[in-house]
């Protein structure tokens, strides 16, 4: 009965942690939420306009022009999104075509785990342990209904987006569903390789 599973980690009060120490979470849902929703529509529209997988033309934009990536190896690529919407907002994206986590290999996960563990020592130390939120974009649950997302395995690849709380959603994001963000991305993906860990 549940059509989407939502995995997240709050760090930190700002970023809605309700238990003082770091935890995680899982949450069963009987419906794909809105926002899950729109990517998935955004995604099986660019396949079909391009005949091509958007995550996969991303990923090889922003390896080519390489200004935007904040570390890799060779299963994950972290990034600074060019359309961020927080200061520092990384996405950790699997270089393989999944669109489900649950179907990661056994070889990703040591990769995924360097990769993350990088990521938010970085933020950790570049921005004096800022609170965030890490959340998991996953497929939703495929039922055997005609239509119902037939296409995933060819438009979607899961991905990890992490995004520190450093400004807040005021009147303008809520409003507009806009995004500002005071930071460019190529900034904060500079400032973050370069950061110690």
């Amino acid at each position: 009965r549940f059509r989407y599973i939502l995995a997240f980690k709050n760090h930190g009060w700002q970023a809605g942690a309700t238990l003082s120490h770091s935890h995680s979470q899982i949450i069963a849902l009987p419906v794909t939420p809105k926002a899950i929703k729109e990517k998935l529509a955004g995604a099986l529209a660019y396949y079909e306009q391009k005949e091509r997988n958007i995550f996969a033309d991303i990923l090889r934009q922003e390896l080519r022009d390489g200004r935007r990536i904040v570390d890799q190896n060779g299963a994950f690529v972290c990034f600074c999104p060019y359309a961020a919407r927080f200061p520092f907002e990384i996405c950790v994206m699997p270089r393989r075509q999944n669109p489900e986590f649950h179907r990661i290999g056994d070889d990703e996960i040591l990769p995924l785990a360097d990769a993350l563990k990088s990521s938010l020592l970085r933020l950790r130390a570049g921005l004096n342990c800022p609170q965030y939120n890490v959340i998991l974009h996953t497929a939703p649950a495929r039922f055997p209904k005609r239509g119902y997302w037939g296409t995933l395995d060819q438009n979607f690849r899961w991905h990890l987006e992490i995004t520190p709380r450093l400004t807040q959603i005021a009147g303008f994001e809520m409003g507009t569903g806009f995004f500002v963000s005071p930071v460019m991305p190529e900034e904060a993906a500079q400032f973050l390789k370069d950061v110690e860990t």
